[in-house]
């Protein structure tokens, strides 16, 4: 009995107060921002650096991540919406009309991801639509990163607010 109740102590429900729960969300934050439309920072980086095979390889890796997101959203775009949307609604009547600490912290890290899910399409729209390659390409990827990290740090801030409140008050009522 004692091993289970040091496993079932490992994974705690209590969100806010685990260090479980702040490496997940720095690791999806952190997985976010290091790859854009499927392509590594570095290689951006690269290609804008040296330009030759390494833009190539980005021109290329962007151009599959763009299809295949778009084959995605043209066949069953309505119904993943929909789906998201459904989660992100129960989750959020959890988290915040019966006060459950998971559900807040599961609705605070998913609904910045799903923003930034939202961005990613934009972008892929106008990848596809404006027929961006090179130079151009890069910039907007740049730009996309830093839109994603400023989603990022606004997400990490309320989330690390929101969960220093909870925390406070759940000592101060002994719970």
């Amino acid at each position: 009995m004692v091993i289970l109740e040091n496993i079932f102590e490992l994974i705690d429900m209590r969100s806010f107060s685990s260090v479980w729960f702040w490496i997940i969300l720095a690791l999806a934050w952190s997985s976010v921002s290091q790859n854009v439309m499927g392509a590594p920072f570095d290689l951006i980086v690269k290609a804008r650096r040296t330009g030759g095979q390494a833009a190539e390889d980005l021109n290329t890796l962007v151009g599959i991540f763009v299809r295949r997101r778009l084959v995605v959203v043209r066949r069953a775009g309505h119904w993943v919406l929909g789906f998201q949307v459904m989660v992100l609604t129960t989750v959020c009547i959890m988290a915040f009309g019966y006060a459950m600490e998971f559900a807040q912290a599961v609705f605070l890290l998913f609904l910045p991801l799903t923003l930034t899910q939202l961005l990613t399409l934009r972008l892929a729209f106008r990848i596809e639509h404006d027929r961006m390659r090179d130079a151009r390409l890069q910039r907007a990827l740049l730009r996309h990163r830093l839109w994603i990290q400023l989603v990022g740090l606004v997400a990490i801030f309320v989330t690390a607010v929101w969960g220093m409140l909870h925390v406070m008050t759940a000592s101060v009522l002994g719970l």
